[in-house]
């Protein structure tokens, strides 16, 4: 797999799935943006540099060997794609978004403190009411009540920490603040015919200032991305840079994991599911958990922690039209995983090579190359 990181030479307009552009209308920005993002942008720089015919290849009349063609994707596809820093001695280090079972709270006096939530059998009549159709609840123990804190990133080494299933440390958090800042920016619609501007067709949008040496890391598999130059990133193509990185990927033991028959999974990425919050691979409920079956690893789903949901959508180049509004689960959701006996620890690894997504939409499903679905597993201790 290749490594990229993306380092943004301009403001960026990241933007969401919010129509804008009307009289008086605001563009807000999406901090992180899409993985698809990523993915428009890689595609784009190899049609590019491959001379393909992009009116061609938008009708389905020309195939890339990597890329395939818009109505079937070819092997590329984006499997990461977080925000990252480069450091003073070159080393670029990765910052990912905190899992949903980890509270950050800011109390009045005193550090910034990190809990973790921990699945717990809560018998019915005992004060707490749910309609959760899992055994176990995710449940915050504390002394005092505390208000959770927003904006912070988790640190690669607090990344990690949380891989082993150890919970992160104030010092493995960063504020967004110190990552970027947003650039309010005025923008006026145009009357193509006059090649002037409307009247009364003023409208305001965000656009995102990354501070120096902050981008985002792309990793790749299928294909030979470019690795230098730049490529057109977010709305109005503002550059980035190319840069070809050596990271060592954070990784769970994943022999610890199949020893210990259970695990959490966490979506690094949008999830796109059929059934909702539930991922792909779920079955029936019964008194164990949500059954689960997919690429060799099986189980039960005990317990969850899902934000609530997202949408999705964006704007289909090769048709010109917006693509369909997909609700998805959150970056960060986790799922408590009981896992059946046999799993291997090449299985657990090859769920999260393959992403969430059945064997059928791997081979068709464009949202599979754009780097939706996609998880990673953390010991759960």
């Amino acid at each position: 797999m290749s490594a990229l990181f993306l380092e943004p030479l301009d403001v960026l307009f990241l933007r969401g799935n919010k129509l804008f552009g009307d009289p008086g209308s605001f563009g807000e920005a999406l901090v992180p943006p899409w993985p698809s993002v990523a993915a428009g942008a890689l595609r784009s720089r190899m049609l590019a540099d491959a001379g393909v015919d992009l009116a061609a290849f938008a009708r389905g009349q020309v195939e890339h060997p990597a890329l395939g063609s818009p109505q079937k994707p070819g092997p590329f596809s984006v499997v990461a794609f977080h925000v990252a820093r480069r450091a003073a001695d070159g080393r670029v280090e990765l910052l990912m978004q905190p899992p949903a079972d980890l509270v950050i709270s800011e109390p009045e006096k005193g550090p910034i403190q990190v809990k973790s939530l921990t699945p717990t059998s809560v018998p019915k009549g005992e004060g707490i009411a749910s309609s959760a159709p899992l055994p176990l609840l995710p449940v915050l123990a504390e002394a005092e009540r505390s208000k959770p804190a927003s904006g912070y990133w988790l640190t690669e080494s607090g990344w990690r920490k949380y891989l082993r299933g150890e919970t992160p440390a104030a010092e493995d958090l960063v504020k967004s603040s110190a990552l970027w800042s947003f650039d309010h920016r005025v923008g006026v619609g145009l009357d193509a015919a006059r090649r002037r501007a409307e009247d009364g067709k003023l409208f305001s949008m965000q656009a995102v200032a990354l501070k120096p040496g902050v981008g985002f890391v792309a990793r790749v598999a299928g294909a030979e991305p470019p690795t230098t130059g730049t490529v057109r990133l977010g709305g109005d193509g503002r550059a980035a840079a190319l840069h070809s990185v050596q990271l060592h990927w954070p990784e769970p033991d994943y022999d610890a994991i199949a020893q210990a028959r259970r695990c959490r999974l966490v979506l690094v990425s949008p999830g796109i599911f059929e059934r909702g919050w539930l991922p792909t691979g779920t079955g029936d409920a019964s008194d164990s958990g949500v059954r689960f079956e997919l690429h060799g690893v099986r189980g039960h789903i005990v317990c969850a922690a899902v934000p609530r949901a997202e949408v999705v959508s964006g704007w289909d180049l090769a048709h010109r039209r917006p693509k369909p509004a997909q609700r998805v689960a959150p970056t960060g959701s986790v799922y408590w995983l009981e896992l059946g006996e046999g799993v291997t620890a090449q299985a657990l690894r090859e769920l999260v090579n393959l992403g969430l997504w059945t064997d059928e939409d791997h081979a068709t499903n464009p949202r599979r190359a754009e780097g939706f679905n996609r998880a990673a597993l953390a010991l759960w201790s």
